[in-house]
Formats: structure tokens, sequence, C-alpha cells
């Protein structure tokens, strides 16, 4: 709770002792469903010292913690991998604390994931070429025709997708909650660095065999050198340089997460506004695809427009025309 900011403990020490249940009495949310259908595959790693009903019992206990969450803030969008976050948050606090802290995750910390649309995700991926870009040219240039669609499921589920140990993805949990969250792009960007050798060796016109190898993060991991590393570069390239940095939205959680002190109503306000400029990107975009689709009759009727306004003009204003009369009758006078 610290590292995400939640000091209310400092306050009142027995603040969380007692679970709040009131959420069981708020309307489901329209992602529910899917929050099932994720939990019943979850806990395939670890733990790995628990007979198959106590992992019954740790499953119902994830799908009460996350649909408290997304119940007391339904603006939240449920994304696939989520259910992995929450996994460790289980398995890390006691009961009183885990609802808490996850929902300070969500909305301070990872809200860019839970958006309506992949948009303001997909905007943090575009940090890593820039990255690459500045920390090793030749590198960038093999991988340039790779999109960086391959960080989506180290990134958006906090490696806890990727790590398959509990000590490990436990220890990357404290840092990457004790750093800003754009730290976890910096590192898959470094865990990229890092295979510098083996990524060159794949043909650059090879992008299926690129995506496949980027996309998996390393088994083992030496977390801590990653972390010292990680850290280095992002010292060095500060995100403010990179030009993708510049465009994320300035509510983006990436640009907001600074304030450790940022309110649970702050964030949703950050979330109101980014939600507010992809409604407006939907309907710019739509807008343009539909006058592109009926542009050739739009000119057509456009002319027809010019030429009837041009008619009008000139049966009120017949001087043009019987100038045009006088012109034509004298050339064929003179022609004769």
């Amino acid at each position: 709770p610290y590292l995400l900011g939640d000091f209310s403990l400092d306050q009142d020490p027995q603040n969380g002792e007692k679970p709040d249940l009131s959420w069981h009495k708020l309307p489901r949310h329209r992602d529910e469903e899917q929050v099932q259908l994720d939990v019943n595959r979850s806990f395939v790693y670890y733990p790995n010292n628990k007979t198959p009903k106590q992992l019954d019992r740790c499953k119902q206990e994830l799908s009460d913690l996350i649909v408290q969450v997304l119940r007391r803030f339904p603006f939240l969008h449920y994304f696939q991998g989520y259910h992995d976050i929450c996994q460790v948050f289980l398995l890390v606090l006691p009961p009183p604390l885990r609802a808490r802290a996850v929902c300070r995750l969500s909305l301070c910390r990872i809200r860019d994931f839970m958006l309506p649309n992949m948009g303001p995700t997909i905007a943090q991926l575009r940090l890593i070429p820039d990255i690459l870009h500045a920390a090793d040219p030749p590198l960038r240039r093999h991988l340039a025709g790779t999109d960086p669609f391959y960080a989506l499921a180290g990134t958006l589920t906090m490696y806890a997708h990727n790590i398959e140990r509990y000590g490990d993805i436990a220890r990357l949990f404290d840092a990457l909650l004790a750093t800003p969250p754009v730290f976890s792009v910096y590192m898959f960007a470094q865990i990229i660095l890092s295979r510098r050798h083996m990524l060159l060796d794949i043909p650059a016109d090879d992008h299926a065999m690129l995506h496949v190898m980027l996309s998996r993060v390393p088994q083992p991991l030496d977390l801590e050198a990653i972390i010292a590393a990680t850290q280095k570069l992002l010292c060095r390239i500060p995100p403010e340089s990179l030009r993708a940095y510049r465009r994320l939205s300035t509510s983006s959680c990436i640009r907001t997460a600074g304030n450790k002190h940022e309110s649970l109503d702050e964030a949703a306000q950050h979330f109101r506004r980014q939600e507010s400029e992809l409604a407006w990107e939907d309907t710019r975009a739509h807008v343009a695809k539909t006058l592109w689709k009926y542009r050739k009759p739009a000119q057509a009727v456009g002319a027809a427009v010019v030429v009837g306004l041009f008619a009008v003009y000139l049966r009120k204003n017949p001087a043009p025309i019987n100038y045009l009369s006088s012109m034509a009758y004298k050339a064929s006078s003179y022609m004769w």
C-alpha cells in the first residue's frame, strides 16, 4: 500500500482491518462474465503448494477482489490479464488491504489499460521504438519493420503473465510499484537490448520470427540485473526526451503518476478526460471515413450546387449573358 501511495494506515492503524462487504449490493459490472472465465484459468504457475480445494478458494477470493473493484468503479473496463495482476496482490497482501491496493493501482497506475479501447495502451508501446532508437540505433533499424505489439502481454500484465516463479514476480512488483509506471515500458526495452546479438542474427525481413522472439520474456530472468539496467536506461534517456511521450495524453497515467498523493477522485477525473478524448478521436475518425467514402458523390453534388447557384445569379443579373451574346453576334458578323 505504501508503494502505491496509500498512507491512510499512518492516520488510522485500525483502518482496513475489517473487510468492507458493501460492494455485494452494488449493481453488476458489465464485464463480470469475462472475469469469471479468466479466474477459472488463474493460478497456473503459483502457488504450487496448495490442494485443489485451497486453489478453488483462492479463485473465489480472486473473483471477489476483481468484481469488488469493478463494481466500486464501474467506469473501468476489465481487460484480459488484469486477473494475473490481481492474483499477485491476493497472494501477497492480507484480505482487508487487497481491494484498496488494487483500486489505487487500477486508477492511478494502469488506468490507460482500463479505458474503452486500446489506443492509450498502444500509445505506451510506441515509446519502445523511441527508447531503442536513442539507446541503440542499429538495433532499432533492424527492428523497424516490427510493430511493438510484442510487448503487449508483458507491459499490460506487469509481467505477471510472463514470469512463472512467485518469488520473482513478487520482487518485480516491488520494483514496478516503487518506480514510475513508465518503468515497465523501459524494462521491456532493456530486455530487448540485452538480447541484441540474438535479434540481429534474425533477418530483418522475417517479421514473424522477430515478433515471436521479441514477445518472449527470457526464462529465468535475471531480475536484479534487469532492474538495475532499466534504472540506468531511464536516467540516461528520460521519457520527456521521446517523441512518442509527447504524443501521450496529458491525463495518461504515465504523465500523472508522479504525484504519490493523488486521490482516487483526481485519478477518476483523469480517466474521464481520457475517455472524452477517445470519444472525440472516434467521432473524428468516423467523420473522416464517411467523407472519404462519399467523396465522389460529394464532388458531383458540390458541382451541381455551384452550377445551380450560378444559374440563380445569372437569372437575377442577366448582364453577363447579354454581354456574351453581344460578343458572339459580333464574332459571327465578322466571320460572314
